[in-house]
C-alpha cells in the first residue's frame, strides 16, 4: 500500500498524461526537453515532476509518431539543445487526448461524487 501523500508533494505525472502534458506547453511554444520539465514543475505548483528517464523517451515517441518536430538551437546559456515544437498531426493529436481526458476525468468525478452521497 502506498504512503499517504500530503498536497504539497511532488508526484510523477498521472499514468498516460504525460505526452498530452508534453503537447500542451509544445503548444504554446518550442523548447528544449529540461524547459519543458522546468515548465511544468513550474504551472503545476511543483506538484508534477517529470524525470528525464520519462520525459525523453516520451518525446522520442511523438517524434516517430509525428506529433513533434526536433531542432537543434542554442539554449539562453548559449548551450547546443534540442527544441522541440508540436506539429498539425500533434495538434490534432492533443485535441484528441484533451477530450479523452476530458470524458474520463468527468468520470472519475460522477463516481466520486456518488461514493460521497452514500450511494
Amino acid at each position: 500500500m502506498a504512503p499517504d501523500r500530503r498536497p504539497d508533494q511532488r508526484s510523477d505525472v498521472l499514468q498516460g498524461t504525460l505526452e498530452m502534458l508534453a503537447l500542451k506547453l509544445l503548444s504554446t511554444e518550442s523548447m528544449h526537453g529540461w524547459g519543458l520539465s522546468l515548465k511544468l514543475r513550474e504551472i503545476s505548483h511543483d506538484v508534477f515532476d517529470v524525470n528525464q528517464g520519462s520525459l525523453y523517451p516520451a518525446l522520442q515517441r511523438m517524434l516517430r509518431r509525428g506529433w513533434i518536430r526536433a531542432e537543434w538551437r542554442a539554449t539562453e546559456n548559449n548551450r547546443r539543445a534540442r527544441y522541440y515544437a508540436i506539429t498539425r498531426e500533434g495538434r490534432r493529436q492533443l485535441e484528441t487526448e484533451i477530450a479523452d481526458w476530458e470524458r474520463a476525468s468527468g468520470a472519475v468525478n460522477r463516481v466520486l461524487r456518488y461514493a460521497f452521497q452514500g450511494g
